[in-house]
Parts: C-alpha cells; sequence; structure tokens
C-alpha cells in the first residue's frame, strides 16, 4: 500500500491515546475531542467506516474523584475507570449527536476475544453498528479487568480490534509526529520515518519502550500493534494528533506521520484469532526436530517432539511453543491437559492410548489449531 492508496480504503479504526484526550490528567480535552470527533465526521462523509479506541476514562475518572495522582491499586483504578467512563461516552455522544450521527459503547476484555463463540459476537455487532452508520467506540472494560485478563495498552486492543473486522488503516494518533530513528525527546537530530514496511527489524530497536505519565504505551507498543494489525493485511499510520486535521490529510494522502506497511501473507481469520490470544496457560520446548517440521512443513505438533513443558493447562487451553533457544515458535490450543501432556510428551503417537488409556488425537496441537510466529 502506498499513501496514495489511502483514499481508497474504507473501513478505519482510529486509536485516541491519554496523552492527546487529557489536560495533563486533569479530566478530558472537550475541544480537543470535538475537534477530532469533526475529523472522523469527514471520513464518514468520504465513506469510511470507522470505529474509534479511546483512551481517557482513568485520567476523567480522577478528575471527578479529585484525585492528583494515577492510583496504583487495583481497585482504585476500577474505581476510577468506571466513574471516568461515563463522562468519557457522554462527551463523545454529545459531539456525534451533533452531526446527527449515533455513537455506541463496547467495552471488552482479553476474554472477550479469547472465547470463539464471543468473539464472534463482538464482531457481529460492530459489523451491525458499521452497517448502520454508527461510530463504536471501544475501550478495555478497567471495571473488571485484572492483570489475567488485561490487553496491556490501547495501542494492543485497536490493532486485535483491527484484526476483528479486517480494517484496511490503523490509525494512531499520538503526542509525537511519528516513527523516529532515535528518540527525538533525547536526539534533536533524530529522523521522522515516512514509511517502511513492518517486518523491518529494527523499527523496534528504533521505538522507546517508555510510555508517559498517562498513557501505559510509549512508541514501543504501537510498532507492536502495527506488527499485528498487519496479520489482517491493515496498514497502520502513526501520527501526531495535534496536527490539523490530520485524520482527512491523511485520508487524502498527506505525507504526515509514519506509514507502516503490511508486507507479510495476512493470516486466515482463524488464524488471526488464535494469534490474538495474548495469555497461555503454558509454555512447550520442542526438539531441533519438531521445530524444522513445524516451519517446514505445516504439520501438527505430535508428542515425541516435546522435550519439557510448564504450565497448569487444561485440555483447549492455549500454549506457546518454544525452540531450545528460547525462542518462540508457534501457539496454539492443546488436546491434553498438563499432566496427560507431560505424560506422553518424548514418546510416539502410537504409544499415547497404552499410556494414558485413552486417546484424544495423534497430536498434542492440531495444525488448525495453531499459528506459526514470524
Amino acid at each position: 500500500m502506498q499513501r496514495s492508496d489511502l483514499k481508497t480504503t474504507k473501513r478505519w479504526v482510529v486509536k485516541i491515546g491519554s496523552a492527546l484526550l487529557t489536560n495533563d490528567g486533569k479530566g478530558l480535552n472537550r475541544e480537543a475531542l470535538a475537534r477530532w470527533v469533526e475529523q472522523m465526521v469527514e471520513l464518514k462523509k468520504q465513506g469510511v467506516e470507522v470505529v474509534l479506541v479511546s483512551s481517557g476514562s482513568v485520567a476523567e475518572g480522577m478528575k471527578r474523584l479529585g484525585w492528583e495522582t494515577r492510583p496504583k491499586l487495583l481497585n482504585e483504578l476500577q474505581a476510577a475507570a468506571s466513574v471516568g467512563q461515563m463522562g468519557l461516552i457522554q462527551a463523545y455522544e454529545s459531539k456525534f449527536s451533533r452531526f446527527d450521527i449515533h455513537s455506541a459503547q463496547i467495552l471488552m476484555t482479553h476474554d472477550d476475544l479469547s472465547n470463539r463463540k464471543r468473539y464472534l459476537n463482538v464482531k457481529n455487532a460492530i459489523e451491525t453498528l458499521l452497517e448502520y452508520g454508527v461510530v463504536p467506540i471501544i475501550n478495555e472494560n478497567d471495571t473488571v479487568v485484572t492483570d489475567e485478563i488485561r490487553f496491556g495498552d490501547n495501542d494492543t486492543l485497536a490493532a486485535l480490534t483491527a484484526n476483528l473486522i479486517s480494517a484496511d488503516v490503523l490509525v494512531i494518533l499520538t503526542d509525537q509526529k511519528g516513527l523516529y530513528n532515535d528518540n527525538p525527546r533525547e536526539n534533536p537530530k533524530a529522523e521522522l520515518i515516512s514509511e517502511a514496511q513492518v517486518s523491518r527489524k529494527d523499527i523496534e530497536a528504533m521505538a522507546s519502550p517508555e510510555g508517559g505519565a498517562l498513557g501505559k504505551g510509549g512508541m514501543y507498543t504501537k510498532v507492536m500493534a502495527a506488527k499485528r494489525a498487519a496479520r489482517s493485511g491493515t496498514a497502520t499510520l502513526i501520527a501526531s494528533g495535534h496536527a490539523d486535521n490530520v485524520l482527512p490529510r491523511l485520508f487524502n494522502g498527506d505525507s504526515e506521520g509514519t506509514l507502516l506497511v503490511p508486507d507479510l501473507e495476512p493470516l486466515t481469520a482463524r488464524q488471526q484469532w488464535l494469534a490474538g490470544h495474548l495469555q497461555a496457560k503454558g509454555t512447550l520446548v520442542l526438539d531441533e526436530g519438531a521445530v524444522k517440521v513445524l516451519r517446514s512443513s505445516g504439520k501438527s505438533l505430535l508428542p515425541i517432539g516435546v522435550k519439557s513443558m510448564r504450565g497448569n493447562f487444561q485440555r483447549g487451553e492455549m500454549v506457546v511453543c518454544y525452540d531450545e533457544s528460547g525462542h518462540e515458535v508457534a501457539r496454539g490450543l492443546i488436546n491434553y491437559s498438563f499432566i496427560e501432556a507431560n505424560q506422553i510428551a518424548g514418546h510416539p503417537s502410537q504409544a499415547i492410548e497404552s499410556i494414558l488409556g485413552f486417546i484424544e488425537d495423534e497430536s498434542l496441537i492440531h495444525r488448525d489449531n495453531m499459528v506459526l510466529c514470524e
């Protein structure tokens, strides 16, 4: 994809971060929010379906509760998010309604996307809202979320949303102009990267892993989000939300921000779902032969190729496979519990029934329930 192609795209996911939406943590910047709503309305006039992933609920909740610093205790974060979500959605609803456009709130946790049935339900709900011209506003359900079911940051949530609905473009609006070849806060000679293929290994090294006081992201999470979005063939634009009329200008192909182009074969819908599992219940270490078979032949993982394992997984849960050097090879849904898998590891498939007294499948992970890592 080139910038000139952006004008032909039809479905965008737009993510706006906390640094843009808040007044230094003192609640929402409603004037700025109104400007982005106007820009999204302009996209809709051009025939673009828009899905919004918005931060800001915790910061708004902090203001309403009179808190000066972001809380660290989970229950206080949940309370702030719960109070702040009311203000965030009210603000968006009032701004969109000026243009006779409805918005809808969708709160998700990782559990909603890791469960196949709920994943499809969320997908169908968003697709239906778009069909009726509604702007879905998506956020992590911070009121009930725990570390075990957390996306980690809204950049990741936005990328998984792009996968979910097969978006053409993911736009991540931030307080930086885009991706630089060095940290612009420390190096005034750092150069903005206008365009790059998402598979480039060096772009991860260029991205800072540090986020601001309010946000949990940083440029590194945005680069990783672009890599995740590329699974569905989605291009990612990282641009400054402070730039005038930035969304329509990006749509028209202006050289604003950084365009990260997907250059790998897109995954199937099921593979995208599998790859979107951020939390795994266990790990397997594979021998060299098994790694070679998975990477070259795309076959199922047999128990004979497993050297060791860790975790407390049950049948059908997600596990991650590593080679003996610690590099991730694949991840997938396992056919046996940890106790059962540990008993048959290193043995040929023909021995499964004699060891366990039954056989669910000849493979530990079937190829249809597995996705290989890049």
